[in-house]
Parts: C-alpha cells; sequence; structure tokens
C-alpha cells in the first residue's frame, strides 16, 4: 500500500502524481489510471488508442482529469478489491475514513458495452467526510474544444466526435467547461458518479445506488471467475496473479489485440525525449504475452490473439511477399503515423509528448522468432494450429529462411541505422527451429532439409561473429564489441546449454557490465549510439530475463535474491513501468505488459526450481 500526503493548499493541476503512484481499471477497450489522489489522469475513450479525454499525467493544466476527493487534509492509500482489477483509494482524515471505489464494467452486451462506463463509488466508512470533485475532461488530447450543459441531472460535455455524460447521486453544477459537486458523507453513507459515452443509441443513464453495487458485485465476479482459471500455486502467487490481470486489462475484447502499455509518453529519463506512445499491438510484446497467459492456463486469450494475426497479420494464401510489419493499431491497421503534440508539456517537463509510432516502419527480424514461437506453444499447449494456419507458418518461415541475414533496427527500435544485431539472428534461428518442431511433431509438410541447413547455418554465424574473444562474451552485434541484455534469452529460447561455458562467460560478463544490484541495462547508449539524446534507466524485462538465466544456468540463490529486489522496486499495487531509475523511480509507460509477462515467466521458473 501507498501512503501519500494531499495538499490543499494548491490547485490540484499544479500538481503532478509520480508515475507510479497510479492504479489501473478498465473494461478490456480502455484503461483509466487513478492517482492515489483519487484523480484520474489517464482515460481514452472509447479505446485505448482514441485521442485521450483525461490527460494530466502528460499535462496538468491542459490534459484534463476527474478530481474525486475528501475536501480536508488526508492521508491515502490504494489497494486492489483482492484478485480483481476494482481499486479501491481510501481517505484517512481527522473525522473519519472514507473510500472511492473504481472500475469499469465489463458488459457483455454490445450496447452496454458501448457506454465505456466509468464508475466512482464513494463510502464513509467512519466517521463523516466532505468530498469534493471536478471533472474537467479535454477532448483530443486537450486540443479540441467543448461544451458543457446540464440536461436534467445528468452533465452532457459535448466535443465535435465525442460526448460524455456524467451522472451522480448528489447535486452537479456546470460552469464554464467542468462540471462540479460538494458532498459530506456520514457513515454508512455512499456517492455514485458515473462517466459514460453517450449519443447514436446510447443515452445518458442515471446510475443508482443499486445499479452500482450490482454492477460492483458483477465486476468482482467476472474477475475472479477469469482469475480462477489460473494454474500457478507458486511461492510468488500474488504477484503472479497481479500481472496476469494487468495482462488481461491490456487486451482489447473487439479484435484480441494485446498493447504493449496503455499510455504514451511517459518518459524514461524526466526532461529526456525519450517518450512514446505504447498503445499498440507490438507482434513481440503480444507473442510473449501469449507465452505467459499459456504457462499460467489461460488459453483463450492465446486463441483471441490467434484470430488477430490470422485476420490482419496473416497473408492468408499461404505466401509472405515481405516482411511482416512490426506493430498494428489495436483494430489491425498498418499506419501509425508519428506526431508530436507541441501543445502538451509532458510529464513534469518532458516533452515530447508523441502519438503514433514511427518505429512501425522498421525492420525487426526478430519478431519472427516471438511470432513463431508463441504459434508453437499454442499448437502444443492449447490445441492444434488449423492447415491454413500452418500454410502461414511455413511462409513465415521460408520468408526467415531467405531474409535472416539483412541488418535490422533490432529488438530496442533504434534509430542509429541497421546492424547485424544477434538477438536478430537469435529469433530468425528460434522461427526456424519451431517450425522443424512443429512439423516433426505433428507429421506435418515442410521443406525440411532446406529449414534445417538455414537452422544450422544461422547457429555457426552466430557462434562465429556472436562471440567476443576480446570480452569472453556474446555480444550486442557481428563483430564487436558491446554488450547488450537482449543475449539473456539465448538460454531461454534453448539455443544455447544454460551451462555453456561460453554463456556463464557471457552471464558473467553481462552481471559486471550491465548489472546494478540485480537491474540490467539494455546496452550502454555510449558504446552503442541508439541516435537519441540523454540516458535511460534500467530495464525491467531485463532485470526478470536475468533472473530467469541465472535460474537455468543452477545458480538458484543469486536468482531469488534477484527476484525479491526486483520485487521492492513494484508500486504499491505490484505494478511496473518500463524503467526503473537510478532512484529506484518507475519510469516510461505505465503499465508495461514486457514487464508483467517477463515476471511470471522469472517467477515460475524460478519456483519450479526451488521444488
Amino acid at each position: 500500500m501507498s501512503t501519500t500526503p494531499i495538499d490543499h493548499d494548491g490547485p490540484a493541476a499544479s500538481r503532478y502524481v509520480p508515475i507510479a503512484e497510479h492504479g489501473l481499471i478498465g473494461d478490456l477497450r480502455s484503461v483509466a489510471l487513478v492517482g492515489t489522489d483519487g484523480t484520474i489522469d489517464w482515460y481514452c475513450c472509447p479505446a485505448f488508442d482514441a485521442p485521450s479525454v483525461f490527460a494530466a499525467i502528460l499535462d496538468a493544466e491542459r490534459g484534463g482529469c476527474f478530481e474525486l476527493a475528501a475536501a480536508v487534509p488526508a492521508r491515502t492509500k490504494q489497494f486492489y478489491f483482492p484478485d480483481t482489477n476494482i481499486l479501491i483509494t481510501r481517505f484517512f482524515t481527522e473525522d473519519g475514513v472514507g473510500e472511492v471505489q473504481d472500475f469499469m464494467p465489463v458488459d457483455g452486451d454490445s450496447v452496454e458495452a458501448e457506454r465505456h462506463r466509468l464508475i466512482r463509488r464513494v463510502v464513509c466508512v467512519r466517521g463523516s467526510i466532505p468530498f469534493r470533485t471536478r471533472v474537467a475532461p479535454r477532448f483530443e488530447y486537450g486540443a479540441r474544444p467543448h461544451t458543457v450543459r446540464m440536461v436534467g441531472d445528468v452533465a452532457v460535455f459535448e466535443s465535435e466526435k465525442l460526448s460524455l455524460g456524467l451522472t451522480a447521486t448528489v447535486p452537479l453544477e456546470a460552469d464554464d467547461l467542468d462540471a462540479h459537486a460538494e458532498f459530506k458523507l456520514a457513515q454508512g453513507e455512499s456517492a455514485v458518479f458515473a462517466l459514460d459515452q453517450v449519443g447514436g443509441d446510447v443515452a445518458p443513464r442515471r446510475c443508482a445506488h443499486s445499479e452500482a453495487e450490482a454492477q460492483l458485485h458483477s465486476t468482482v465476479e467476472y474477475w475472479r471467475r477469469w482469475l480462477s482459471a489460473s494454474k500457478y500455486r507458486g511461492r510468488w502467487r500474488e504477484m503472479v496473479h497481479r500481472s496476469a490481470l494487468t495482462l488481461k486489462l491490456l487486451t482489447y475484447a473487439p479484435t484480441g489485440a494485446i498493447v504493449a502499455a496503455p499510455t504514451t509518453s511517459l518518459p524514461e529519463e524526466i526532461g529526456g525525449e525519450r517518450n512514446w506512445d505504447y498503445r499498440y499491438v507490438w507482434i513481440r510484446d503480444a507473442a510473449f504475452c501469449v507465452y505467459a497467459l499459456l504457462r499460467l492456463g489461460f488459453t483463450s486469450e492465446a486463441e483471441a490473439f490467434m484470430q488477430f494475426l490470422t485476420r490482419h497479420v496473416s497473408r492468408g494464401d499461404g505466401r509472405h511477399s515481405g516482411p511482416l510489419q512490426i506493430m498494428y493499431g489495436i483494430d489491425g491497421r498498418a499506419d501509425l503515423p508519428e506526431r508530436e503534440l507541441d501543445h502538451l508539456e509532458g510529464h513534469l517537463g518532458s516533452a515530447p509528448v508523441r502519438v503514433g509510432n514511427a518505429a512501425a516502419d522498421q525492420l525487426q527480424l526478430d519478431i519472427y522468432g516471438a511470432l513463431v514461437d508463441s504459434i508453437y506453444l499454442y499448437d502444443k499447449w492449447a490445441q492444434p494450429i488449423s492447415s491454413d494456419q500452418w500454410d502461414d507458418v511455413c511462409a513465415l518461415v521460408d520468408w526467415v529462411c531467405e531474409h535472416w541475414d539483412q541488418p535490422d533496427e533490432g529488438v530496442w527500435e533504434t534509430r542509429g541505422g541497421r546492424k547485424n544485431f544477434l538477438y536478430s539472428r537469435l529469433m530468425c534461428w528460434v522461427a526456424i527451429e519451431r517450425g522443424i518442431r512443429m512439423a516433426n511433431r505433428r507429421g506435418l509438410p515442410a521443406d525440411l532439409p532446406r529449414w534445417q541447413e538455414c537452422r544450422d547455418t544461422i547457429y555457426r554465424r552466430i557462434m562465429k561473429h556472436g562471440w567476443s574473444e576480446t570480452r569472453k562474451a556474446f555480444v550486442q552485434h557481428e563483430d564487436g564489441d558491446v554488450l547488450d541484455a537482449a543475449v539473456l534469452m539465448m538460454p531461454l529460447s534453448k539455443f544455447i546449454a544454460p551451462t555453456d561455458p561460453k554463456w556463464l562467460s557471457t552471464l558473467d560478463a553481462l552481471t559486471e557490465e550491465l548489472v546494478s544490484d540485480s537491474l540490467v541495462y539494455r546496452y550502454d547508449p555510449t558504446a552503442s549510439p541508439d541516435g537519441l539524446r540523454g540516458d535511460e534507466g534500467t530495464f525491467s524485462i531485463c532485470s526478470f530475463w536475468y533472473v530467469e538465466a541465472m535460474v537455468r544456468a543452477g545458480r538458484i540463490d543469486e536468482a531469488r535474491l534477484a527476484f525479491e529486489k526486483m520485487l521492492t522496486y513494484a508500486n504499491h499495487l505490484g505494478l511496473y513501468a518500463e524503467e526503473i531509475s537510478h532512484t529506484g523511480e518507475q519510469q516510461g509507460n505505465f503499465p508495461q505488459a514486457f514487464t508483467h509477462l517477463a515476471l511470471i515467466s522469472a517467477a515460475f521458473n524460478l519456483d519450479r526450481a526451488l521444488g
């Protein structure tokens, strides 16, 4: 839990809540970030990659927010309703204790799903507390004007492309661009606020106390029913299940897409330019998510992602005329133009704020390995793939056999020019090797002599040109001497034995140069320029890869200590951003799917090794 003093001397818009001081709620279509001060300061409606309605996390003045808090000085604590994605923020005052229960119902009804209802239920549990709220949407990332008017007791916010209706069980007032309310609750009393997308077939509708309570219970039941399918019974069950619940929140139910993170432009370095939009489907990240969820026993998400691939990524004709795009929109669109929003100052002044992602045009050969590996695991652990899907796998593997030796931008999406990255070679090997496994296991037709010859050629190329005699380690790119944490995947992908002398020497070199008290840097940008200014923190997925690599190398005690240390860097709810700063702060987009899926894998393998 987190305890945060609330300063009521200045306007809320003048204050940034740290990235880690947030919880996440969602309805499998979009999410909202709720700060420990009770303010929603990130929300995109009606989907993950739609323009923001609340974006105070990116600009405290112009971004928009939904404040709801005690109107007197208070301490706050935040936690999840056990085994759910319902977030509770508690306010401790001199005269009482209250809480805000935040959730988005997961509704199967198509019309109600279009409402994208966000419910904020306020309850006084002890004494009495005055509350106040300010609902200040700022449409299209704060760039589009809107009006607000009262229609009976509903505050309707209208912009050119989107309208929202706010209902409450306490009186609302509208002025200028915002809606306000002040009210006092005594012990046992509650108030309900509901924010809906309205228009078309969805009319404004009040959310009575009884309806809010019923939807709370049905949402609890939904999340607990979903989580009950988990097969994990290990030592770190709470953290693993929180990671699983988080990955589920990052899935887009209408298409089966899985986003890399639900935010854009949260800085990898405060004041730096490494600010990217992660609200899209990276083939690599989503494929790794499939592995993590399958490992826990969640097969329906894997099946939904396979359907996404079939509809939007597969050529459908068993042929591949060009490289796969590395990322797609959640609806499968391929065009993701990158632009900067100059009117937003960025989190704590960290500009630029970007939407879209130009990396969509990069060549990243490693995605083939992640993709074919996820299909292999789905075929093995969930259900056999179809004949059409096998034709697509063959086309993928054939394409890799033709093109694996090209330079590319690599897994870290560097903007410093293409190189012959070892990780890209490694994952091309994985793509071919997993294809061979599937063909042999099921007796499926394939050009096995060609595949095997190509697989072996890649292996020998890596062992000859990816190994540095000077560093006594496998390195970032061919015939170089720069270390890169991505090579931690070598034993994890079964390319090399985890106790091979060359690998153990590499692990020692990585530990000496890139590991800082269990935290792992991706690489040294001064030794390997990536085309960007500034520094970055340690990369949390690499830290969990490091744990797993040590487990497989038999260094169990070191691995367990490193894992336990990594758990201390989670926020108060068990959530992780992409990176961790020198002072232990969360940095980058939040929460990050990559980090949580790596936590699941590390916990699973460490627990199994401990017996």
